[in-house]
């Protein structure tokens, strides 16, 4: 899974490509840690317009992080959802407690 994290508006934006699986999900924490405590980001924008494939672990990873931004006032956006995965999203309920936009642009506008 390829990575990309960069700083857009005040919020980091984490640009994913591939298959986000258990050691992807691994990864992402690692490189959001790492990001958050560089840029002391309160927001995040998850562009996952790249991603094929999200199992379990990267629901989960993604869970984690809104629980994480949302108990210190931040949010955890999501844009460029494949039709596949919003409809894991949805399954697993995560579209009931995040915003979901149809791209990263919409999302740095109305943030």
């Amino acid at each position: 899974m390829k990575i990309v994290a960069i700083m857009k508006q005040g919020i980091l934006v984490i640009r994913l490509e591939g298959e986000f699986d258990v050691c992807g999900a691994n990864e992402f924490r690692k490189i959001v840690d790492q990001a958050q405590d560089e840029t002391g980001a309160k927001h995040i924008l998850l562009n996952m317009q790249g991603v094929n494939f999200i199992d379990s672990s990267g629901l989960g990873v993604i869970l984690g992080r809104y629980r994480q931004l949302a108990q210190h006032g931040g949010k955890l956006l999501v844009a460029h959802l494949e039709p596949s995965i919003q409809r894991l999203f949805e399954l697993a309920g995560l579209t009931r407690i995040l915003k979901i936009y149809p791209t990263e642009e919409q999302a740095l506008d109305l943030l």
